[in-house]
């Protein structure tokens, strides 16, 4: 089995509470590298990182697109992406699944 994450908003602009920091840290302790603290006590969170976490978990080693760099940045990269946070109007999301015998 493969996995291919796509654009999504990126660890320097994903800011969260204590409650999602929460919700994963201490369930994996892997997923601490996956948060950055902030000053307000908030942090900001890699999200695709924390996808690879999961998918490894589950066995899914080939992992490809979003490696969390800003080039999949959602929010930075305007001319490429649509971000609901950044524009602050609605959009569509897709998900795909698939799978070949």
């Amino acid at each position: 089995m493969i996995a291919w994450l796509g654009p999504c908003i990126g660890p320097a602009a994903f800011e969260v509470g204590e409650d999602v920091h929460a919700a994963f840290v201490p369930w994996d302790a892997q997923a601490a590298d996956c948060f950055t603290p902030l000053a307000s006590g908030k942090w900001l969170a890699d999200l695709a990182g924390l996808a690879r976490l999961r998918l490894r978990a589950m066995g899914i080693n080939q992992i490809y697109g979003n490696d969390s760099t800003e080039a999949w940045c959602t929010v930075t990269n305007a001319s490429r992406f649509f971000s609901h946070r950044r524009d602050r109007i609605s959009g569509r999301f897709a998900v795909c699944i698939w799978r070949t015998a």
